[in-house]
């Protein structure tokens, strides 16, 4: 899959799942479900046990039908090791020029950390696809829709704070996708093991940016 579909798959139906998890074994469930909710992409962050094994994991078992990305990337090297892992997007806190080379390098989509115009701009500039602005919690969609207005070039990806109350406030103030977190998969849901309660939220995340982009 080239680039640009791995961007077009992130864009739609633009909702990334962040999953941070004290154990792996239950992500090529929670994969499943996803995928099965209409979620495609799907960031296993690098705080995650075994993070690389369930990134190549998954790849190998489900394919096309979910994007696997990494999360928490601070630096080039562990950045590089994922996507020899099979990770077909990047994401990081932080904004670090380095990992942007990195994934360039390896033509894969980086989402880079920002929190400030500044730091937006110097990421964009440097070669980001997407900012991620994090945490968006704090900040919440009217930032957004101020930031877009002097830069209306950012691709924005907001991390924290992100529910299905706010979802689609954050796409209607110009955000291109949103990333949802503990709101889309629970430690309740993961202790649980309720993949079909998964799936319904992962519809209804899909259904909110949808209507909000109608």
């Amino acid at each position: 899959m080239s680039k640009y579909q791995i961007i077009e798959r992130m864009l739609n139906p633009g909702v990334v799942a962040v999953i941070r998890a004290d154990s792996s074994e239950q992500l090529m469930d929670v994969a499943k479900a996803l995928a099965a909710g209409g979620v495609t992409s799907m960031e296993v962050t690098m705080t995650t046990p075994n993070a690389l094994q369930v990134i190549t994991a998954v790849r190998k078992e489900l394919g096309d039908a979910i994007l696997m990305g990494v999360g928490t990337v601070l630096d080039a090297e562990t950045t590089r090791m994922a996507i020899l892992a099979g990770a077909q997007f990047a994401v990081s806190p932080v904004m670090k020029v380095e990992i942007i080379e990195m994934c360039r390098r390896y033509n894969v989509p980086i989402v880079c950390g920002a929190y400030t115009p500044t730091e937006a701009l110097t990421a964009h500039e440097a070669g980001a696809d997407f900012i991620k602005i994090f945490p968006a919690d704090g900040l919440g969609p009217s930032y957004i829709k101020a930031l877009k207005a002097p830069l209306p070039q950012l691709q924005i990806i907001p991390t924290g704070g992100v529910d299905l109350n706010t979802a689609g406030e954050f796409i209607k103030a110009g955000c291109a996708a949103v990333a949802a977190g503990s709101s889309l998969v629970s430690k309740e849901v993961l202790k649980n093991k309720d993949w079909a309660a998964l799936t319904e939220t992962a519809k209804a995340f899909v259904a909110a940016v949808a209507k909000a982009r109608a």
